[in-house]
């Protein structure tokens, strides 16, 4: 469960709170989950180091392993958080929409991010990410760590904040 430079986080490495979320970009409680882990992104702002990993749940949810690799390729391009950001703004679409649409959006070159999805060369990274959260004991999404310890509690605005606000100290 260790935080690495391979790791997606938003925040200093040496940020008193670390939290990590494993997610699926079609999973209804993380989009619900979304804007609140963004907004306490905001509030604690250099005190928190936010984490991201990969946990589709590809039998509920069968764009997201598709999701999880289009925000790879963004990463390879250096716009991981712009796809991850318009992955949950747009979930409801995940069916119909084209993720070059969302590439081009996102500000990627279009044709390089094409190849890296149809090379299924992130799969492996999404797969890995998996593996993590099952070894951590992740069942479903989202599920948060906060400094290494899996947060039980609501998935409220107001839960989650106590939580990382009595990390801070």
């Amino acid at each position: 469960m260790e935080v690495s430079e391979r790791d997606h986080a938003r925040g200093p490495a040496d940020a008193p709170v670390t939290l990590v979320e494993y997610g699926d970009y079609e999973c209804p409680d993380c989009l619900s989950a979304y804007p609140i882990l963004k907004r306490l992104s905001a509030e604690l702002g250099n005190r928190l180091r936010f984490v991201y990993r990969h946990f589709p749940q590809d039998r509920v949810h069968p764009h997201a392993a598709a999701a999880a690799e289009a925000s790879e390729a963004a990463a390879a391009q250096g716009k991981f958080w712009e796809m991850h950001d318009l992955l949950f703004e747009h979930q409801k679409d995940l069916a119909e929409i084209d993720l070059g649409q969302l590439a081009l959006k996102a500000g990627l070159e279009i044709y390089r991010f094409e190849a890296d999805i149809s090379s299924q060369r992130f799969a492996k990274r999404v797969r890995e990410d998996l593996e993590s959260g099952e070894q951590s004991g992740v069942k479903g999404t989202p599920t948060l760590f906060i400094n290494g310890v899996k947060y039980g509690g609501e998935k409220s605005y107001e839960g989650i904040a106590a939580a990382l606000k009595g990390a801070v100290g």
